[in-house]
């Protein structure tokens, strides 16, 4: 768990990066090797030109011989500054979803991750239009597993993480599903590279661990994944991806202009699930939720609900969390004198500090043994921000503190 001083100032929000998705790169800050290597990634042909020179590429797909594009292979080609213009425009007009790919991946450098389903179709190759909803669902789940194991190694986050996580996922850019089989995820490598690296690795840890598994009937290899990144939220992605599929795969391409990260192979295959990968799945989700421990913390919070069902005895309380423990909320049981101090420290604009263990169930938004409830001081700024929620809710905390 992540614990910060109250009085420590919080960090600045790390900017978005210089990104212009809006528009497509100009011809100075192309490289040709890089707008190369991506023609080819998205499945562009070379068809000859001169060696050493240029190459002539022209898109994937039937019918696409009379659109091409004249790459140079360096910028020592004395006209390569016309042809890399002449290569973007015609990209720019092109109507093949690659052509856009390629301006994304000039735009910025960004790591790719693909998602593929194998689904049923109807009459001519159609597919139901719920499909794209499911494999955009599950690649979202996907990603938000892969950023939350770089914040922490579990089994199990729960709530845990979960701001910070999807925060750093709005640099994300995410194609159109073709059809609902396909979708590609843009990952900026200035800024998201870890997610992209650690969901490399823990794909290819489950994928190991499922194989393992179904060789030796044991479940071991899940405890060593999870240090790969491997979690109930990445199994319950995968069951979402699979789930009415006759197979999927998922691949990790690193953005060719910033090279192999360390520690990860230059190409790599995509990571494969099939149908009968669910059993195994579930059971590890499972496994993963029994047994990631509580954890000891003291929570620094303000109060926003309170209640108890009569006017003396024990209640309940529902802090925002300031400092302890990177979740929003939490719920807990205090004593009546806990309690009384928990309502008289909101009403004077205080939070309060208790110590107590999180508890995995219920997605450790519950604290349980809580003691040592108290008053927490803050600068004025703080409190009068707390003051003024307090009016907008003063019948609401003067009924539920009650007593004298």
């Amino acid at each position: 768990m992540t614990h910060r001083p109250l009085e420590e100032p919080l960090r600045a929000v790390r900017p978005h990066p210089e990104a212009h998705w809006d528009r497509s790169p100009t011809p100075e800050e192309v490289d040709p090797a890089v707008l190369s290597a991506l023609l080819h990634r998205h499945g562009w042909q070379r068809r000859g030109g001169a060696p050493g020179r240029y190459g002539r590429w022209t898109p994937p797909g039937p019918g696409a011989s009379g659109t091409s594009l004249l790459v140079p292979e360096s910028r020592a080609f004395p006209d390569s500054e016309d042809l890399l213009g002449e290569a973007l425009v015609a990209l720019s007009r092109s109507g093949t979803p690659s052509a856009r790919e390629v301006l994304v991946g000039l735009a910025v450098p960004s790591d790719e991750i693909r998602w593929w389903r194998d689904v049923p179709t109807g009459p001519a190759d159609a597919t139901s239009w719920t499909v794209e909803e499911h494999l955009r669902a599950a690649a979202r789940q996907t990603l938000l597993a892969g950023a939350l194991a770089t914040r922490a190694r579990a089994g199990y986050y729960g709530a845990r993480y979960r701001r910070t996580a999807v925060a750093s996922l709005e640099n994300v850019l995410v194609g159109s599903a073709a059809g609902g089989r396909r979708l590609t995820a843009f990952v900026p490598v200035g800024t998201t590279r870890p997610l992209a690296v650690r969901l490399h690795q823990a794909l290819y840890a489950t994928r190991e661990a499922i194989d393992y598994q179904r060789a030796t009937g044991g479940m071991d290899a899940f405890d060593g994944a999870v240090e790969a990144g491997v979690s109930r939220e990445l199994t319950e992605a995968l069951i979402a991806l699979v789930r009415g599929t006759e197979g999927a795969r998922i691949a990790v391409e690193w953005a060719p202009a910033a090279g192999v990260p360390e520690g990860c192979a230059a190409s790599s295959e995509a990571v494969e699930f099939s149908p009968g990968d669910l059993p195994v799945l579930r059971e590890a989700g499972a496994r993963f939720l029994r047994e990631e421990p509580s954890v000891p913390v003291r929570i620094t919070g303000t109060v926003v609900r309170m209640g108890r069902s009569g006017p003396r005895g024990d209640g309940s309380v529902r802090l925002r969390v300031i400092a302890g423990a990177e979740i929003p909320h939490l719920r807990l049981t205090l004593d009546e004198e806990a309690y009384r101090i928990a309502g008289h420290a909101h009403l004077v604009g205080l939070p309060v500090r208790v110590h107590g263990r999180l508890e995995s169930r219920g997605g450790f938004r519950r604290l349980t043994g809580a003691t040592g409830v108290v008053p927490v001081q803050v600068d004025e700024a703080e409190r009068d921000r707390l003051m003024k929620s307090l009016q907008e809710n003063l019948d609401f905390f003067e009924e539920a503190c009650g007593g004298d």
